[in-house]
């Protein structure tokens, strides 16, 4: 039975590193073709839309009174009422 051709240590090397250059070119070439702002549309339920259009409302009416000091609202926790905590973080995040 013949013996396995060895492969020298250099070798070894080369092939390692160009697995890694592929690897890395490969990871840039995605990162830089996505976009990292860009996120899917969320549908956002009526109840929310209106409860948000609400807590809008209030905030504009008491801006020129108060300031931008803080704000703080929760979110309806109603049985059979939809949870918009997470609607409601991301209004706030938009309104920075």
């Amino acid at each position: 039975m013949p013996k396995p051709r060895q492969m020298s240590r250099r070798t070894w090397v080369a092939a390692w590193a160009v697995l890694c250059v592929v690897g890395f070119v490969g990871t840039a070439g995605l990162n830089a073709s996505s976009v990292p702002g860009l996120q899917p549309e969320k549908h956002v339920s009526a109840e929310c839309r209106e409860f948000i259009a609400d807590i809008k409302a209030q905030l504009d009416k008491a801006r020129p009174e108060v300031g931008n000091d803080g704000i703080l609202a929760f979110s309806r926790q109603r049985p059979g009422a939809e949870d918009c905590s997470d609607e409601l973080r991301d209004f706030f995040r938009k309104d920075r």
